[in-house]
């Protein structure tokens, strides 16, 4: 459907390790929860008022799924990026039950490991490998470069090309 857009972005923690188990032929598939929280005061009483929401990540790409069972674990500061899908099952009496899930698979999905205390972490997933990332089907996940833009010089540096004199 032209004009249609289904794509979710989250930061948040984990709270479990994540679980992993195996298609038939051994390719992992990784599910983890992520909680996110929203903080406010009362209008009436003043006091801070906290809403936890967790959120179902199910990951399929293989790539991300490998990253997940080796660097994730129940606290790490997570951004996931992927569709929604809402699947239908039955619970032991037979009812039928809804859930809505992150779905991570195909290119367009990414898993990021957020490292609060230095700024750095590990990227997983997008449209293609960049310097400080992963491509989603690669085997390991490269650590985020330290060095600056300025540091990093080639003749076809963009960061050349700036002026030095932007008002910002």
């Amino acid at each position: 459907m032209a004009g249609s857009l289904n794509e979710v972005r989250l930061i948040g923690f984990l709270g479990a390790d994540p679980e992993i188990r195996r298609t038939q032929d051994g390719r992992p598939i990784a599910n983890i929860r992520v909680a996110t929280s929203e903080t406010w005061r009362d209008k009436n009483t003043g006091e801070k008022r906290e809403k936890t929401e967790w959120h179902t990540v199910v990951i399929f790409n293989e790539g991300l799924a490998k990253v997940a069972e080796q660097y994730l674990k129940k606290g790490s500061y997570v951004l996931v990026g992927g569709s929604l899908a809402t699947r239908k099952w039955q619970d032991s009496q037979g009812q039928d039950r809804y859930s809505t899930e992150i779905v991570l698979q195909g290119f367009s999905a990414v898993l990021t490991m957020i490292d609060r205390a230095q700024g750095s972490g590990y990227r997983a997933g997008g449209n293609g490998p960049d310097d400080y990332g992963y491509d989603g089907d690669r085997a390991a996940a490269r650590p985020r470069s330290s060095a600056s833009p300025s540091s990093r010089s080639s003749s076809g540096s963009f960061s050349r090309d700036l002026d030095d004199d932007i008002p910002f």
